[in-house]
């Protein structure tokens, strides 16, 4: 028999605020954002610590609508910040996982937003860009903090998908947003984890995707 089940939101939250090591990652200074210089120590001190476990049969991430505004054949990249971005800096890392919490390694994960306006960039690859996990199923995106546009609250989207299976095409929401509670399509279970310091967000999220 089933131990009783523990409510979704509670359980991932709990997943994604699970305290270990922190991971120290440097990059190269860029350019200034907004709050941070890329490749400061505060970047490295921002980031959320990974996930150490999770429990098995968990369930597939919640999907969500791709919006009128994907292109195919994003440029591969790590970091979507380049000379002419403002706003404040945000850096989301986290795994992609099989429903027992196997990584998965080598799945692409294509994310796209606004900038700090709320405009889309729909001729060129502004704020657009596709990575793959590591062997541990990782992924890290340095970005900024989406801007707002009428009707939704701050997001970002994301297709996240295994090799030679369906994509996941989801969206990731930041907590305590005043526009989270008349936002439509909004959903608890896609906030992420979050922190804040020396003016750089980081923010934590594990796909799970509905495979064994």
């Amino acid at each position: 028999m089933k131990e009783p089940k523990v409510p979704d939101e509670t359980r991932r939250r709990l997943l994604r605020t699970i305290a270990v090591a922190p991971v120290v990652m440097a990059f190269p200074s860029l350019f200034a954002i907004k709050g941070c210089s890329a490749g400061s120590a505060g970047d490295a001190r921002a980031e959320l610590p990974p996930t150490p476990s999770c429990p098995d049969d968990d369930e597939p991430t919640e999907a969500q609508t791709e919006g009128p505004f994907f292109k195919v054949s994003s440029p591969r990249r790590t970091s979507l910040l380049e000379p002419g971005i403002t706003g404040t800096k945000l850096i989301v890392s986290g795994l992609v996982l099989t429903r027992s919490c196997k990584p998965v390694a080598n799945a692409l994960v294509d994310f796209w937003q606004a900038d700090d306006a709320g405009e889309y960039d729909n001729v060129t690859f502004k704020l657009r860009g596709h990575q793959f996990t590591d062997a541990k199923g990782a992924w890290r995106l340095e970005t900024i903090v989406p801007g707002l546009y009428t009707g939704r609250t701050r997001h970002i989207h994301v297709k996240a998908q295994a090799p030679d299976k369906a994509a996941l095409t989801t969206q990731l929401y930041l907590p305590g947003e005043k526009g989270n509670t008349s936002d439509r399509i909004f959903d608890s279970d896609l906030v992420m984890a979050m922190t804040d310091r020396e003016g750089v967000k980081a923010g934590r999220f594990d796909f799970v995707l509905d495979l064994p």
